[in-house]
């Protein structure tokens, strides 16, 4: 019995947070200096992983991470090797240990272990801005048949996109056994059990492409203008390669890092928005992202948005679909779609979390009955998939106020057979899927980055008030007041529920004396960039007139406050005030 992967990724979440909290990088850090600059002798030039070791023992940083991770095995037989996220670190250090915990686990068992490595390279610029570079999956189980379980290869990293054939660098890599195998495997039975494995891989995907073709025959044999409609079987992800949609889809499972279905919507809606670049006119580009891609560079496009949404909530068990289709003026979109078990249909649009209900338009109604007035920017849905269903609409319209989801009526909603997706798409299905990483806690700290934000935007404020000759002055305590303000608005943002607003405005009331104005502007955004923040804001002419105020006795104010979510994405919510004394 393996360790299921939703606990495999609660463990490495709570070992994170642990690790973290107890700072053991900083602290590995400050030996190895120490140990350099003290014991490593003149003509030495490098140290030792023994001495680190060693090191780190005398100091007692090993004994301190032990006391605080207890763990309690059940019935586990191995360890599953899980895929860094750290996109620069490609040391992958894991353990394979027998359920008694005594000993690894033996060369044959870690050769049937196909995931591969995923590495993700991100350049970040200056202004913390993250660009996706390359993308590559490493076959690590070429080691297990290398001389003292050592070897080292050369790979060429390519580029992403439309730039997937071009070459972006050489990474050299060095893959060690640790602790050695007992026995190391012959080179030729490792070669020969991965090319087996790819056989068997490209069967499977041509069984099912030749499965695709035919259903996609009988799907415009049912009315030739279903050509036209967004019925999306196959889609490329950032190395170009064509992969069943159903295959960006799987349950995810966040463990502690957030705790309801909205809370899960509103992270995704704050990681960035970008759509795929494109050289030259010609409309939309083409691209997916693979889920670690779209984690490390914090932002996507639309469909990355969806199937990760999608992918959260069917780890909360709800019954979720990502939806492809269009919204006004036929601009292809995706968003995600929850049946409920009364039959009630929710839309959740990925990139603002909002949630909207469905009440279909019966358009053999009279032209004089009421008729629900659909509030979602949805215009038309070809098709609706997860990680174990695809289904094209082949309802007489494809407009989705008209549309009825009674996915189990296939006079409306052709199905694909799951036995074929599941050959594909299911776990360990094929060698050519990656494995889906956890989510990792924030290394954010949102007090220390609110005063930094806060404080850079007073300075910026002063500075272009001094530019058009005015003096500023603040008051903390009106700062103070907005506090709660943002808190609501985040809470609100989250779970659609107002809360808070009549303590807010008491305490602006009592902090304004008689006679005076106070005004005030709330702006949200998704990164952390003080300056480029400022520059929004100033487009705003009611901004403008608060940070630009002139009068008796002004006093302004502003308050920062950052809510941080998984991967270190963050809502920063900013709120300029200013009370002055009106002057008739």
């Amino acid at each position: 019995m393996s360790l299921p992967p939703e606990k495999a990724s609660e463990l490495k979440q709570l070992i994170h947070q642990q690790l973290s909290k107890m700072d053991v990088h900083g602290r590995i850090r400050e030996i190895l200096a120490e140990t350099i600059r003290e014991e490593l002798a003149p003509d030495q030039q490098h140290l030792s992983t023994e001495d680190l070791i060693k090191a780190l023992r005398r100091r007692g940083i090993i004994d301190d991470v032990m006391k605080e991770l207890n763990f309690v095995t059940d019935n586990v037989d191995q360890e599953l090797p899980s895929s860094p996220k750290q996109p620069i670190c490609f040391d992958r250090q894991s353990t394979f240990k027998k359920s008694d915990g005594t000993r690894m686990a033996d060369s044959t068992t870690m050769l049937s272990i196909s995931d591969p490595i995923h590495m993700v390279l991100i350049k970040t610029d200056i202004f913390g801005e993250t660009t996706l570079v390359a993308s590559y999956f490493l076959e690590w189980r070429s080691v297990l048949g290398s001389e003292n379980g050592v070897t080292s290869l050369t790979v060429e990293l390519m580029g992403v996109g439309t730039e997937s054939k071009v070459s972006v660098g050489i990474l050299n890599i060095k893959l060690e056994m640790y602790p050695p195998l007992n026995q190391m495997l012959s080179q030729e039975v490792v070669n020969t059990q991965l090319a087996l494995e790819r056989q068997k891989t490209a069967e499977k995907e041509r069984l099912f492409l030749v499965y695709a073709k035919q259903w996609w025959r009988e799907y415009l044999q049912i009315r030739p203008s279903h050509n036209s409609r967004l019925v999306k079987i196959f889609a490329q992800d950032e190395n170009g390669i064509n992969r069943p949609v159903c295959s960006y889809v799987k349950p995810l499972r966040a463990g502690r890092l957030l705790d309801t279905p909205r809370q899960a919507a509103r992270f995704v809606n704050v990681l960035g928005y970008e759509r795929a670049p494109v050289i030259g006119g010609g409309g939309k580009q083409e691209q997916w992202c693979t889920l670690l891609a779209f984690l490390c560079r914090n932002k996507g496009d639309c469909e990355d948005h969806a199937n990760l949404l999608c992918s959260l909530l069917l780890g909360y068990g709800l019954e979720a679909f990502v939806c492809v289709g269009t919204k006004a003026k036929g601009v292809p979109h995706a968003w995600v779609m929850t049946c409920g078990t009364d039959g009630t249909i929710t839309f959740w649009e990925s990139l603002t979390g909002h949630r909207y209900i469905h009440k279909p338009i019966n358009p053999d109604e009279p032209p004089l009955a009421e008729q629900p007035k659909p509030l979602y920017p949805y215009r038309t849905i070809g098709c609706v998939f997860n990680h174990q269903m695809f289904l094209g609409n082949c309802q007489p319209s494809d407009a989705v106020e008209t549309c009825v989801f009674d996915l189990n009526d296939e006079s409306k909603w052709k199905p694909m057979s799951e036995e074929a997706i599941k050959s594909v798409c299911a776990p360990g299905a094929t060698t050519s899927l990656p494995p889906f990483p956890p989510l990792c806690a924030s290394t954010i700290d949102a007090s220390v980055t609110s005063n930094e934000i806060e404080m850079q935007l007073r300075l910026l404020v002063s500075e272009h008030r001094k530019d058009l000759g005015l003096t500023t002055v603040w008051e903390d305590q009106l700062s103070y007041l907005l506090s709660p303000a943002l808190a609501s608005y985040e809470f609100e943002r989250t779970t659609s529920i107002s809360a808070g607003n009549e303590e807010f405005q008491d305490a602006i009331r009592r902090a304004v004396p008689d006679g005076h104005t106070f005004k005030g502007f709330p702006i949200h955004f998704v990164y952390r960039n003080a300056r480029r923040a400022f520059a929004t804001c100033l487009r705003s002419p009611f901004c403008e007139e608060i940070i630009c105020c002139r009068g008796d006795q002004v006093r302004l104010a502003v308050r920062v406050r950052v809510f941080t979510y998984p991967e270190s994405a963050c809502a920063v919510w900013i709120m300029f005030a200013c009370k002055y004394r009106s002057v008739l």
